[in-house]
């Protein structure tokens, strides 16, 4: 006997799907679901299948989208991008337990494509794993590369920079037009790190290393295909940038080899003295193995020092010179300390610094609102807690220094840019702080405190002391963009332009 064929209306096949689907609605938005956390896990929103938490992260930069969901759901938060598993920690007590108490266990650094490919897989100290060759390497750099006594012996390098920033914001305030100060900024530092780390005849490739720096540092942030859903060979496969970041890599790899090269064949680097490769290749071809390092060692530190020299300290002067454009009553206060101290000296040197208390504090509040790097990635390697959640073995970890900064519960006024706030606090850069981390802390702090702080100070000052400042025409203070870049480092994302006019003038 034959049958009818059974057709479903669409009525008849959502009832028959509605028990599916309203158990995947409450396998995704259950709210009670973190309750039942057998390993204790930290609390975590909502997710969807596949991708996890990522949704969550549309409609802004990274720092700010999980510094909002830190509010919302707690200041340790587990989340789930793609494969990832990361841990976001917005709070001093629970940076404390990361970076300090637990920081063996949590030392490692997450891996990215952006960092294995431009960085010489790791080859570098800044995201080398935690192992015998990363503390080498740091022992390396600190005694070697880094110390007091070197970053002293580079005065000369910045003195002479600093005086070629001033005379070309000098031809500017002739003509009274505005200047492309970020761009300026970032020729002074690129130049200072070329004469230091690579000899001065290196200014060409100096460019061409600060076009492959801000491209490989906004690619390096953990958030390709490839660094999201590292087990799937299709993904990696679509992940176009990988390839972009392959190109960028040989072209880095020629231009460092040369460098090297060169180095090998001279006797010393500017006026006689070593530069940091000089520094490198003597270690390399010491006869002691333990303190024997590699070719792609050397040019991955070498890349190590110019993107984080010339980023961070490029930034930090920018974000600076927009703060106190935007707060008339502090630039005023900076520069009658600095003409008070100098009385009509023609010009600053590094000896002059250390006078200049308020200048320090006003680098210090930019380095609160706006930290160089303002998540600080960590991976867990050994099983540890948290504010007394378990955190994931191999875990991505992202201490958000950025909200830790411009939190409310730890900061009066916030947002505001104060630096009085610093006068009589015993917050400093060096780790010894949890509210405060601009350079991070623990092991893995930035061993390029001195080196960085020098390069920012001198000319700031000098830019605060022989100038005054105007907007373009047209522009009133209170309209500077202040909106914030993407990459790893946030910088400002629109160039800073302003009108310098000579000191004392009409």
């Amino acid at each position: 006997m034959a049958t009818e064929p059974i057709t479903l209306n669409y009525p008849t096949l959502l009832l028959i799907l509605s028990p599916l689907i309203i158990f995947f609605l409450i396998r995704i938005f259950n709210p009670w679901r973190r309750r039942r956390n057998p390993q204790n896990l930290p609390p975590s929103p909502p997710k969807l299948p596949v991708i996890g938490h990522l949704h969550h992260l549309l409609g802004g930069l990274p720092h700010q989208v999980l510094a909002r969901l830190s509010r919302k759901y707690g200041r340790v938060l587990l989340l789930h991008l793609g494969e990832i598993s990361t841990v976001v920690i917005s709070s001093p007590a629970a940076a404390k337990q990361v970076l300090k108490d637990q920081d063996p266990a949590c030392a490692d650094r997450p891996k990215t494509i952006g960092l294995e490919i431009m960085w010489y897989n790791y080859s570098d100290l800044a995201f080398c794993p935690y192992n015998d060759q990363w503390r080498q390497l740091r022992k390396i750099c600190v005694l070697e590369l880094l110390s007091s006594k070197n970053v002293k012996s580079f005065g000369y390098i910045r003195e002479d920079e600093a005086s070629h920033l001033i005379s070309t914001v000098q031809s500017f305030a002739a003509s009274r037009e505005a200047i492309n100060l970020t761009e300026t900024i970032l020729r002074f530092s690129s130049s200072v790190i070329c004469r230091a780390a690579l000899g001065k005849d290196q200014t060409a490739n100096g460019d061409a290393l600060i076009e492959m720096m801000k491209k490989a540092l906004s690619m390096a942030g953990g958030f390709e295909l490839a660094d999201l859903f590292p087990s799937s060979k299709l993904l990696n496969l679509l992940c176009l940038n990988k390839y972009r970041l392959m190109w960028m890599h040989r072209k880095l790899d020629s231009i460092l080899d040369d460098i090297v090269d060169e180095h090998k064949l001279r006797k010393g680097g500017e006026y006689g003295g070593e530069d940091i490769v000089d520094a490198m290749l003597r270690i390399n071809r010491s006869e002691d193995g333990q303190d024997s390092i590699s070719k792609d060692n050397i040019k991955a530190i070498i890349f190590d020092m110019f993107s984080g020299g010339t980023e961070t300290t490029s930034t930090t002067i920018d974000w600076a010179m927009a703060e106190l454009m935007k707060n008339p009553r502090v630039m005023a206060k900076a520069q009658a300390e600095l003409r008070e101290i100098l009385k009509e000296k023609k010009t600053i040197n590094s000896g002059d610094i250390e006078e200049m208390k308020y200048l320090k504090l006003v680098i210090k509040e930019t380095l609160r609102l706006h930290p160089p790097m303002p998540l600080l990635p960590r991976a867990c390697r050994d099983k540890c807690m948290v504010n007394g959640y378990s955190i994931p073995l191999k875990s991505k970890i992202l201490v958000n220094v950025w909200a830790i900064g411009r939190d409310h519960e730890y900061w009066d006024e916030a947002e505001m840019f104060k630096p009085e706030r610093f006068e009589d606090s015993s917050r400093d850069f060096f780790g010894n702080n949890f509210d405060y981390l601009p350079f991070g802390t623990g092991k893995r702090i930035c061993p390029g405190i001195n080196f960085g702080l020098a390069n920012v100070e001198l000319p700031l000052a000098r830019l605060l002391y022989h100038f005054d400042w105007r907007m373009p025409d047209g522009m009133e203070e209170n309209e500077i963009d202040m909106t914030e870049g993407s990459g790893i480092t946030v910088s400002r994302k629109n160039d800073l332009f302003l009108v310098p006019l000579l000191a004392n003038a009409p």
